[in-house]
C-alpha cells in the first residue's frame, strides 16, 4: 500500500519518514516552490516561520518530556535539531537553514519516499494524510471543509517575530545573561530604564498595524499574542510577560532593570537574534521606528521584520479520533497544527503519532494507543476529546498529563515524577513496535 502525505512541514515530514520507516511507500506532495504561504521563504522543507526554538529541553517542563518521548521513538525532527543545534541556555534552539536542509535532504534521499512538488486543490485517493499547517492553501481548505458535516474549519492568526543582526546590537547598552544565571548566558539583554520603558509603551501601543486581507476571524492564539496587542491591555502587562525583568541582574549596576528585552540566537554563527516575544504585525517602517527605542538596538539592522499569517485548525474533539484520523473517514488522516496542537513540537509530535498508528493499521496489528499518562498521548487525547467546547489550539503541559496516583511535594519533584513514569512507559511502546 501507498500512502500519500500532504505538506512536507514539521508534520509531513515525520509521518511520511515513520511510514518509510516501516517499508511503507510514501509519496509526500509539497506545493513549494510552485507556490508560497506569505510567510514561506525557503524552498525547504520543514522550514520554521516563527522562532527557531523548540522551547525547553528540561524534564520538569511538558515540552521537553515531549521531545524526550520522541527522541525515543525515533523522531526525524528531533535528531535533525538535535544535530543542528546552538545554544540557548536550557531551551533547545536549531540553526534554522541548517535545520531545514538536513530535514529536506533526508526525506527526499529515502528510497521509499517519492517526493512530488505541486499544489494539491483536491483531497487524494485512497490512504491520505493532510498535513499542510496553520497556512492551508484556500484551495484545498475549502476542499477540506467539504468533508466535514457542519463546515467547522476554524481560522486565526498567528504572529512572528523580528530578526536583527548581532553586529549592529549596541552591546554597550546590553549584556549577556541567563535568567537566575541558570543554564548558559545564551540571552542577549537589552535593559530599559522606567522612563525608556514608558516612552517606547506609548509610541508602541500608538503604532500602525499592517492591514490584514482576507480574513473575518482575527483570533490570536493566546501564546503567539502580538507585542502591540499584549502592551494595549495595561502599561505594566509588557513587564510581566516578555519584558520580565526579574532575575536578570545588569552587570553594569548590580540591580534588576525596570525592563528588559531578550534576544536569542537564530543561527550557528550568532550571526542573527530574535527578540523573544516580539511577534507583530505592525507596518515595517513602524517596526523599525518603535523597536528601534530599545536603547540597545537603536542602530538595530533588520534582516526579517515581524508578519502575521494565517493558522486553519480543526475542530478536532468533533471531528477526529485519537489516531488523527476522520471521524467520518477513517482513510484520511490529518497531522500537525491542522489537528489542534499549537508548537513546532507538538506538530511534529502529531506527525508521529499519526505516522505510526497508520504503520500498525497496515501492518493489521493494534494500535498503539498512546496513553494519558505520556506527553504525545495526552495531547492526541486533548484534541480529539478532551478539550472544553469553545476548542482552542494547546501546546503540550502537564495539566492534561494523567495525574500521578500519589503526593509529591515540590512542583519540579512532581513534574519530574511525571516524566519519569511517562518515559518508562514509552519505553515499554517501544519494545513493543
Amino acid at each position: 500500500m501507498k500512502v500519500k502525505v500532504v505538506g512536507a512541514g514539521l508534520a509531513g515530514c515525520e509521518a511520511a519518514w515513520q511510514l518509510a520507516k516501516a517499508d511503507i511507500e510514501v509519496e509526500l506532495f509539497e506545493m513549494k516552490p510552485e507556490k508560497c504561504s506569505p510567510a514561506h521563504i525557503s524552498s525547504d522543507f520543514a522550514e520554521l516561520v516563527c522562532s527557531n526554538s523548540l522551547r525547553s529541553d528540561d524534564l520538569t517542563n511538558a515540552v521537553g518530556l515531549l521531545k524526550q518521548e520522541m527522541r525515543k521513538l525515533g523522531s526525524l525532527i528531533m535528531e535533525c535539531a538535535d544535530e543542528t543545534r546552538i545554544p540557548a541556555g536550557g531551551a533547545l534552539a536549531v540553526d534554522r537553514t541548517l535545520f531545514a536542509q538536513m530535514v529536506t535532504n533526508r526525506v527526499k534521499s529515502h528510497p521509499l519516499i517519492t517526493v512530488t512538488q505541486t499544489e494539491i486543490v483536491n483531497i487524494p485517493d485512497g490512504r491520505v494524510i493532510i498535513a499542510t499547517g496553520p497556512l492551508t492553501a484556500d484551495a484545498l481548505a475549502e476542499e477540506l471543509l467539504s468533508l466535514v458535516p457542519d463546515r467547522k474549519m476554524l481560522s486565526f492568526f498567528d504572529a512572528a517575530a523580528p530578526i536583527v543582526t548581532f553586529e549592529s546590537i549596541d552591546m554597550q547598552s546590553a549584556y549577556f545573561a541567563s535568567r537566575y544565571d541558570k543554564g548558559t548566558a545564551d540571552y542577549i539583554n537589552c535593559p530599559m530604564s522606567k522612563d525608556e520603558y514608558l516612552e517606547f509603551y506609548s509610541e508602541l501601543i500608538q503604532a500602525e498595524e499592517a492591514e490584514l486581507h482576507g480574513f473575518e476571524d482575527k483570533k490570536v492564539f493566546e501564546g503567539c499574542v502580538p507585542i502591540e496587542v499584549m502592551a494595549r491591555r495595561g502599561e505594566d502587562t509588557m513587564r510581566f510577560g516578555p519584558l520580565k525583568p526579574v532575575g536578570l541582574i545588569d552587570p553594569k549596576s548590580g540591580k534588576e532593570p525596570y525592563a528588559v528585552v531578550q534576544l536569542r540566537k537564530d543561527n550557528a554563527q550568532g550571526t542573527l537574534y530574535n527578540l523573544v516575544g516580539f511577534q507583530t504585525h505592525l507596518k515595517f517602517p513602524e517596526q523599525k521606528r518603535v523597536f528601534s527605542m530599545i536603547p540597545a538596538l537603536r542602530q538595530a539592522q533588520f534582516e526579517r521584520y515581524g508578519v502575521m499569517h494565517r493558522n486553519t485548525f480543526l475542530n478536532a474533539p468533533k471531528l477526529l479520533d485519537r489516531y488523527n484520523r476522520l471521524k467520518s473517514n477513517p482513510n484520511v488522516s490529518f497531522a500537525g497544527q491542522i489537528t489542534g496542537v499549537e508548537g513546532y513540537v507538538e506538530s511534529a509530535s502529531s506527525g508521529l503519532l499519526t505516522g505510526l498508528e497508520i504503520v500498525r493499521e497496515i501492518q493489521s496489528k493494534p494500535p498503539i494507543d498512546f496513553p494519558a499518562q505520556t506527553a504525545i498521548g495526552a495531547l492526541a487525547l486533548y484534541t480529539s476529546g478532551g478539550s472544553v467546547s469553545d476548542f482552542q489550539p494547546m501546546n503540550v503541559n502537564f495539566g492534561i498529563i494523567e495525574p500521578l496516583g500519589e503526593k509529591v511535594k515540590g512542583k519540579r519533584n512532581k513534574n519530574m515524577a511525571i516524566s519519569q513514569r511517562a518515559l518508562t512507559t514509552i519505553d515499554e511502546i517501544v519494545k513493543m513496535l
